[in-house]
């Protein structure tokens, strides 16, 4: 059967990986696709390849559609390897193609498969005929790799937005309308949180670019399509590239024999007194992804662990140096937990969450298991803290 056309003569030619759980340390128990997309006209063009295990599934799919050798044109919108993995199968199996492609792209994929490929630099604002329709590159660097762009058919009125707008979500239908979109939206936070955060600050310009398309779809490279909800998932970036937040504070620790666990539960309830919204996470690296993207949105963190051969939990120390390439700016935290007959864990967990870029405030601890009188402190600690983040 014929692949889906998700336009006249637009066929949707990605995968659908319905069993990776886990996306080089992110979670993803929805699944991922990689998406993909062959433009039929005078001149044929494929949009993106597709990670190099799943390369002959995409070539079959082509081939259902016209032989590959009458494919003329392949545009890289980003080298990373889930997009670019497929590449040496195509260039070996459609042999009139070039690759449309930035210069900073040209760099990485003849570093990634060797020289390889017969490509043709594109800069901005850069434009092909392909009969009926054209494509307009635009390159958006470091949204998410410095060889990253995305490709705009004024004709279809689609944007084919690499990364941006994705969500790491497998579903059996293309499109937003289509499909249960909460989960989308929901999957798109978790994305934009743990891949995009750390360049937040250049999203507003790309979404105002954006805007200023007349648009009908955005194709991301993972997920289904938007087309009904376009001006929501613009919002929503504009809202997590700008760091607004709701009045919520997340609470992630982890405990050795529950005295930081009995100091988590008192905070929560002190942040709770004073009115704040609050969430607890005792940590786990499989909500490493799912805890971030609450981060995102979060005005305070607090990050709690007890000592350990005079450090913080290894457990605490991996979640800490996440936070500090993610980079969550623009959010007060401080630091909690127990220790023995020396500390060391506090001191750590402030060092780090000074290196994230969070506004460093005092925190709190005490020595072994709390007593009565360093609870009621903890729950005095959590509800000044909340004071201190709502500015009430």
């Amino acid at each position: 059967m014929k692949p889906q056309e998700i336009a006249k003569d637009i066929y949707d030619v990605g995968i659908r990986d319905w069993t990776c759980s886990d996306f080089h340390g992110f979670s993803t128990p929805r699944g991922v696709t990689y998406n993909s997309y062959l433009i039929v006209d005078e001149k044929v063009c494929l949009i993106d390849g597709v990670k190099a295990p799943f390369g002959p599934k995409q070539l079959y799919d082509i081939s259902e559609v016209l032989p590959p050798e009458k494919v003329d044109y392949i545009v890289v919108n980003h080298v990373e390897p889930d997009h670019s993995g497929s590449l040496p199968l195509l260039a070996k199996a459609c042999p009139n193609a070039t690759m449309l492609i930035t210069p900073q792209g040209a760099n990485e994929l003849k570093e990634h498969y060797g020289d390889i490929f017969k490509l043709q630099i594109v800069k901005k604002g850069d434009t092909i005929k392909l009969g009926k329709r054209s494509l307009t590159f635009v390159p958006i660097p470091m949204l998410h790799w410095p060889d990253s762009m995305v490709t705009y058919c004024p004709e279809e009125q689609i944007l084919f937005s690499s990364d941006a707008f994705g969500q790491h979500y497998c579903c059996s239908k293309r499109f937003d309308d289509e499909t249960e979109v909460e989960n989308m939206f929901y999957e798109a936070q978790r994305y934009f949180a743990n891949i995009l955060m750390p360049y937040a600050k250049l999203v507003p310009n790309a979404v105002k670019l954006v805007r200023s398309l007349p648009l009908r779809m955005i194709c991301s490279c993972h997920g289904s399509i938007w087309r009904s909800h376009i001006n929501d998932i613009l919002d929503k970036y504009e809202a997590w590239g700008t760091g607004k937040t709701l009045d919520r504070i997340i609470v992630v620790y982890d405990s050795m024999w529950g005295g930081t666990a009995a100091m988590a539960a008192a905070i929560m309830d002190g942040i709770q007194a004073q009115g704040m919204r609050a969430k607890l996470y005792r940590y786990d690296s499989s909500l490493k992804a799912v805890i971030v993207s609450d981060i995102l949105t979060a005005k305070g963190l607090l990050v709690g662990s007890p000592t350990q051969n005079g450090v913080m939990m290894p457990t605490m120390g991996a979640f800490m140096m996440y936070l500090k390439g993610l980079k969550p700016m623009g959010k007060k935290a401080a630091a909690f937990g127990t220790f023995g007959w020396a500390g060391g864990a506090q001191k750590e967990l402030e060092a780090a969450i000074t290196a994230s870029g969070m506004e460093l405030l005092p925190g709190y601890n005490c020595k072994w298991r709390p007593l009565p009188a360093d609870i009621k402190a903890a729950e005095k600690f959590g509800y000044e803290f909340a004071q201190k983040v709502s500015g009430k």
